[in-house]
């Protein structure tokens, strides 16, 4: 693949300068795993690629070239957690710590020579745009989430806003990782519909991946994500004491941190389900296979998903899923089970039946797993390869 060739550019002449928040294993969220999968991919297939990151960590592979901006660790806040219900003390440091990322672009590139740069979401673009300045080489944005997604569209902060937008507009292309994301950033930040592509995310597969049939006494269904408003964990409780009645042996994972999680802890105690629910608190990627193994279903409940990797990661270890319609993957999955996130009648029904029905677990774990194997990141990192051929050609 690193000899293909498009609009007369090699893939193997590109250099890439691509701006990141974080990298596993330092990382809290999705955005980190999907640079990962998307960085070596693109390695595979020739792209030559500098990675930046806001500062120093131990991150050590063979298949990047690291750069760190050295922003001081107290001013690297979580990103993944709500703007809107952590306060302006919050806002004030994590955006002091975007600014601080821009501000040291300068010194970062002055070496470096390459032909297109690739910013991910709100808390690089202010760098990536910084670069574009002093260079004049083509910007690229790519959304994986925006501020109407963390928010839920309540309570969107002005300033993330202002800097998605002002991205969006001085990239010279935007890269949306589904068509939902896509919609919604022409329909609130004004972009033209031609200027955005639609990338969808992949997974990176184990080397061995099988089917696991599951037939216990006591089933478990497992959410698996960061406990905020975004991803609907109190519609996976709501369900849950409604899953009860009819399977009063099953026991609920909810992993994961955030915000909610008090709530959520006094709501369990409060529905009285208290004893069937375990909150393990976030989950490396080692842990995280072990649950996605020992579940029975997995359920992504999200609010609004730009994309969403966990089900697929799922799928892969064999364990079937319910997502919600409000999602990104749900444009690339038929070998599950979907629901309104709202609907909380329904996803319990779906629940149950999945729990209940051997034969509807075993269909949705063996083609679910055969479909999400397919769904690696060479062909994502292929339409990147092929985006940043026609930015630099000009076509």
């Amino acid at each position: 693949m690193c000899d293909a060739d498009y609009n007369g550019l090699e893939v193997a002449d590109l250099r890439v300068l691509m701006f990141g928040w974080e990298f596993p294993p330092h990382n809290t969220g999705g955005l980190g795993t999907a640079c990962y999968g998307l960085t070596k991919s693109l390695s595979r297939q020739g792209v030559d690629v500098s990675f930046v990151l806001p500062r120093k960590v131990d991150v050590n592979e063979d298949f990047l070239e690291f750069l760190f901006a050295d922003v001081s660790r107290a001013s690297m806040i979580n990103a993944y957690s709500s703007f809107t219900q952590a306060g302006k003390e919050y806002c004030n440091s994590l955006l002091e710590a975007v600014n601080k990322y821009a501000d040291r672009v300068d010194a970062l590139i002055k070496s470096l020579e390459f032909d297109v740069i690739h910013a991910h979401d709100w808390l690089t673009i202010k760098a990536g745009i910084r670069a574009k300045e002093l260079t004049g080489k083509p910007l690229i944005m790519h959304v994986h989430a925006t501020e109407f997604d963390r928010t839920g569209g309540n309570g969107v902060n002005q300033a993330v806003y202002n800097i998605e937008r002002r991205g969006m507009h001085e990239s010279d292309l935007v890269i949306t990782v589904s068509n939902f994301t896509k919609d919604k950033i022409v329909k609130h930040y004004g972009v033209d519909p031609q200027k955005v592509v639609v990338v969808h995310n992949g997974v990176e597969l184990p080397l061995v991946y099988r089917v696991r049939q599951y037939k216990k006494d006591k089933r478990i269904v497992l959410f698996l994500g960061r406990l905020t408003l975004q991803k609907g964990p109190d519609y996976f409780l709501r369900a849950a004491r409604k899953v009860l009645y009819h399977c009063p042996k099953t026991l609920f994972l909810m992993a994961g941190k955030g915000d909610m999680m008090p709530l959520l802890i006094d709501k369990s105690i409060e529905l009285g389900v208290s004893d069937n629910f375990i909150f393990t608190g976030y989950l490396r990627e080692k842990d995280k296979k072990s649950v996605y193994q020992m579940a029975d279903l997995f359920v992504m409940p999200s609010v609004s998903e730009p994309f969403g990797i966990t089900p697929l990661e799922s799928l892969i270890n064999g364990t079937p899923v319910i997502i919600s319609r409000q999602s990104g993957v749900s444009e690339v999955l038929s070998h599950c089970l979907k629901v309104d996130f709202w609907d909380v009648n329904q996803l319990t029904n779906k629940i149950v039946s999945v729990l209940n029905h051997q034969p509807l677990h075993d269909c949705l774990s063996i083609n679910g797993c055969l479909e999400a194997a397919k769904l690696n990141w060479d062909e994502p990192a292929a339409r990147c390869a092929e985006v940043y051929n026609n930015l630099i050609s000009g076509s």
